[in-house]
């Protein structure tokens, strides 16, 4: 599953290819369905293998490289059109999920990009051939825990593994080296860097301030009768951020991560020197080993990372991927979007430095669970050092001091569908594209369908049909429901509009985005 570390391709001798057709993603293993819920409940309404179409493409490789290597871009708008085509000129609708929602993003700039860069399809393209585009569990603003996977090869369900097993997953046990072997390989898949938070500190907050403000965990919030409180103009009036530390999305202890920004004595990382450890025997390679002790060291006394400063940390810790993945996706955000620059490929699943199509009747959902802790920031301590362990790992023995707080294991949580915060999934739709905004100047109706997250009843649910997990809500009946009759013709007024459980439209109050 590696790929070249040097050009983000296929090793020399090596081919793995995405399977095609509806079998590709129906199910990822037996008995563990992802899209076969939803494909069966559409064949009950007429829906078939001329009237659906899978869209695989390899979730290794950079978007653009896809069309690069696969022609997966062209064959998705050939298929599109196709299908238009063949069904009376009925416009289709689109449905990706997590990843895929970033990939149709960059798809929908290329399809109407010039050649060769684009798909030579014109400015009309999307307006022409797509009805709505159902975002299921889009990362749209990325997510906190790309960072800790790019970092330290952890999520918190690992960090609480290596903590009931200290040094494990890090050591050569049975001749494996765990960690390394994945950090090794995952490091080679430049996608990875489409899930890097995006719009740095104006979106995920600073040092003392988050949107979130003082969010609390465990507290059941009834579903809002208010859903459109952020208008269709996305205007708001940003209020005072609050003294929060969800903003910091690494810190190196627990102490550090309370401690107001103006008490801490911090020194800078990006001029260390690195190179300065012992020899090192370890088989298998990362980029750790060219550090140094004097690199490492450097990483934890800058104590705190940003949404804005952790893009500095993974070019001081992964230099290879980030001049690899810089080539290829952008974080920022775009002050004129009539600037050449952002013609380019890289900008194109950055919502914040792209605009949507000229398609005023197309209309655009987020679908996503709420209701369920999901990762925010960090705690991060030193490891003890020796010749293969990864020197940074979470601290798993740093836990709030009270029930409702949302630091557990070494994790700060706030409301989502257990991988995605909402703040990723639902700004855009909330502010950034809600009425007509430099970055939806057509102005696309955006809709806003949260579904509170509710566990299986009993085991004869399976997963549960009431889910709100990032995957398992392919199976929620309400959300398939809605799927449903949009295919079958409804629009989102139809569907009641927005609906909203989180505090989403009040946190992008907060945030102070030009519009």
């Amino acid at each position: 599953m590696s790929l070249d570390n040097e050009s983000g391709l296929d090793p020399p001798g090596i081919r793995v290819r995405p399977v095609s057709g509806l079998v590709a993603a129906d199910y990822f293993a037996a008995g563990y369905f992802v899209w076969a819920v939803l494909m069966a409940n559409l064949a009950r309404i007429g829906y078939e293998e001329k009237t659906m179409y899978m869209a695989a493409y390899d979730w290794r490789i950079s978007f653009q490289n896809t069309e690069v290597r696969d022609k997966t871009l062209s064959r998705m708008k050939s298929n599109i059109e196709l299908m238009v085509a063949t069904n009376g000129g009925n416009k289709a609708v689109v449905i990706p999920h997590s990843m895929g929602v970033l990939y149709f993003l960059h798809f929908m700039k290329w399809v109407e990009a010039p050649a060769p860069m684009g798909g030579g399809g014109g400015s009309d393209w999307c307006a022409q051939h797509i009805k709505a585009v159902m975002n299921i569990g889009g990362p749209f603003l990325g997510v906190p825990k790309a960072v800790s996977g790019l970092f330290s090869v952890e999520a918190r369900d690992i960090a609480v593994a290596r903590g009931f097993a200290p040094g494990f997953l890090d050591k050569d046990v049975f001749g494996l080296q765990t960690l390394q072997h994945l950090m090794r390989m995952t490091r080679t898949w430049d996608s990875t860097m489409s899930m890097i938070p995006k719009g740095g500190e104006t979106i995920w907050g600073g040092l003392d301030w988050s949107p979130e403000g003082n969010y609390k965990c465990g507290v059941k919030k009834l579903k809002s009768n208010n859903t459109r409180s952020g208008g269709q103009t996305g205007r708001g009036n940003p209020s005072l951020p609050q003294s929060v530390n969800y903003g910091r999305v690494i810190s190196f202890g627990k102490d550090v991560a309370a401690l107001h920004s103006s008490k801490m004595e911090r020194m800078d990382f990006r001029d260390a020197l690195k190179g300065y450890n012992p020899a090192n025997g370890c088989d298998i390679w990362t980029e750790y080993q060219e550090m140094g002790i004097g690199g490492i060291k450097a990483v934890a006394d800058y104590k705190v990372y940003t949404a804005g400063s952790v893009l500095d940390l993974l070019h001081f810790v992964a230099p290879k991927l980030m001049a690899r993945g810089s080539a290829h996706f952008s974080f920022g955000i775009a002050d004129n979007l009539d600037d050449p620059k952002y013609e380019h490929y890289k900008y194109w699943s950055n919502p914040l430095e792209t605009r949507l199509p000229n398609a005023p009747n197309m209309e655009i959902y987020s679908m996503y669970g709420v209701g369920i802790p999901t990762e925010r920031a960090y705690v991060y301590k030193l490891t003890p050092a020796t010749e293969c362990s990864i020197p940074f790992q979470i601290d798993t023995s740093a836990e709030g001091e009270s029930e409702d707080s949302c630091l557990k294991d070494g994790v700060f949580s706030v409301n989502g569908d257990e991988t995605v915060p909402v703040l990723s999934t639902g700004f855009m739709f909330a502010k950034g594209w809600r009425g007509m905004t430099r970055f939806n100047p057509s102005g696309i109706r955006t809709y806003i369908r949260e579904y509170d997250h509710a566990p299986p009843a009993n085991l004869l649910e399976g997963r549960g049909t009431q889910s709100g997990a990032h995957v398992d809500i392919m199976g929620n009946f309400a959300l398939i429901e809605d799927i449903i009759r949009v295919a079958a013709g409804a629009r989102g007024d139809d569907l009641g509009g927005d609906q909203v459980y989180s505090d989403i439209f009040k946190w992008s109050e907060k945030i102070n985005l030009q519009l």
